[in-house]
């Protein structure tokens, strides 16, 4: 289906949930294909192809809202759709959120954005990466076993229509690549670790070699893990871990978290987060950026902005609905899907780089902890209390010495926002970004 076939199929389900008694009401229609693979010890493990297609109805009468999706849109369905959604807003309970934008709040350009790869991979290039990815990480030595690689492509047209007048639709693509080994044997300890990338365009992911070699070394160097004793010292992030902490951030300046009352910085709008100097960005803006977009899911214009800006936090990221209840004008952070009424997200979000090298950053620790892997989610967003299982390196006299494990990090983000200094190495890799970051004054649970 063209898109100004889709535009006109969502005006029609529109204006037949008007007559039929809406006082507004608005429809999404989501496209999606995707397609994925395995390659495991040389042999295809798995090769799949998937296609969607989903439709959903809002439909508001006075302050009460409901929505209704269905992947049938035969016109008997479609007329079935509008009536059971008429019908459950009748019998919802009213929220005085809740709404379409005003005309004048619409988005009237939509930038270039250039997200969308119009070429679409064979089976044949997908499994010529993953058997060139998990090759280069075999070869690596030390390497004793494969957990495979993996690699992914997806494509989402999505089309919006409202009675407000709005009226756009626009596609995007996803790409990835990854290699997960293992190294060490049974009577030595075995270690595993991994590397991925993912891009807009398949041109922009990095060579298979480089993933697969990335995977093969991480895997290796972690090889003799020890225990560290109890203390507390400096924390450095890697940024493929230091990006969970600009997530952190992004979960606590939500909107409606903080309508909610349920996040550790409520109360903190114009004051100091972080050390001054620091910048934290979100830009849906981003030329082919993992998670930029044109507008927002409800038809509001999207722009860059600092959300961090010389420490200080500047704004909540902020849907209608959650604008509404803060009595603040929206900032253009709506998403939504078929099924689920709108709510706020981060697009491109990141830590901008700082002056320092990651040599200078950790050249003058003479203890502390290089962290390559974190996991669990012990982080309390209403306190900001921060536990987290971890593992990387032991930091000795400002240079990586050996592989640690079995490590607990523990802090409060509040303390540790403040604490924090990034390095200039910053990377656009994931959507949500950072560089390598240190945080003074972490304590660490060892043996």
């Amino acid at each position: 289906m063209s898109a100004a076939d889709t535009l006109n199929l969502l005006s029609d389900l529109v204006a037949t949930a008007k007559r039929a008694g809406a006082d507004a009401a608005d429809a999404v229609l989501v496209d999606s294909a995707s397609v994925s693979l395995a390659w495991r010890l040389g042999e295809l493990e798995r090769l799949e192809r998937s296609e969607s297609g989903d439709i959903g109805l809002r439909v508001l009468i006075g302050r009460r809202q409901a929505m209704v999706s269905s992947s049938d849109r035969s016109e008997s369905a479609l007329a079935e759709l509008v009536e059971r959604c008429v019908a459950m807003a009748r019998t919802v309970p009213e929220d005085p959120f809740a709404g379409l934008a005003e005309p004048g709040q619409l988005a009237a350009t939509f930038p270039d954005l250039d997200i969308c790869d119009p070429v679409e991979p064979s089976a044949e290039t997908l499994v010529d990466m993953v058997r060139r990815t998990e090759d280069a990480a075999r070869s690596v030595e030390g390497v004793t076993n494969s957990d495979g690689a993996e690699a992914g492509w997806g494509r989402s047209s999505v089309a919006f229509v409202g009675s407000n007048g709005f009226a756009h639709s626009y596609a995007f693509t996803h790409c990835s690549l990854s290699a997960s080994v293992l190294a060490g044997d049974s009577s030595t300890g075995m270690e595993r670790d991994h590397d991925y990338t993912t891009a807009v365009h398949m041109a922009d992911l990095r060579s298979p070699e480089d993933v697969g070699l990335e995977a093969g070394r991480r895997t290796v160097a972690r090889l003799g893990s020890r225990k560290v004793k109890t203390c507390k010292v400096p924390v450095v992030y890697d940024p493929r871990v230091a990006r969970s902490l600009a997530g952190t951030l992004a979960g606590a300046i939500n909107g409606a978290a903080i309508a909610r009352g349920t996040s550790f910085l409520k109360d903190s709008m114009g004051e100091r987060v972080f050390a001054p100097g620091i910048r934290v960005v979100d830009d849906p803006h981003r030329h082919r950026g993992l998670r930029s977009r044109p507008c927002d899911g409800e038809g509001l214009p999207t722009r860059p902005m600092a959300v961090i800006e010389d420490g200080m936090l500047t704004t909540w990221l902020l849907d209608l609905r959650s604008s509404r209840q803060l009595k603040l004008a929206p900032t253009g952070h709506g998403s939504r899907g078929t099924a689920s009424p709108p709510s706020p997200s981060a697009s491109n979000f990141y830590i901008d780089a700082g002056p320092v090298t990651v040599q200078e950053l950790i050249g003058d620790i003479s203890h502390g902890l290089y962290v390559t892997e974190a996991f669990g989610h012990g982080i309390n967003m209403v306190t900001g209390d921060y536990s987290r299982g971890a593992a990387g390196f032991w930091i000795e006299g400002g240079e990586i010495a050996y592989p640690v494990s079995e490590i607990t990090i523990a802090g409060n983000m509040k303390d540790m926002f403040l604490n924090l200094t990034p390095a200039n190495d910053l990377v656009f890799r994931y959507g949500i970004d950072a560089p390598t970051i240190r945080i003074d004054g972490l304590t660490l649970a060892g043996r």
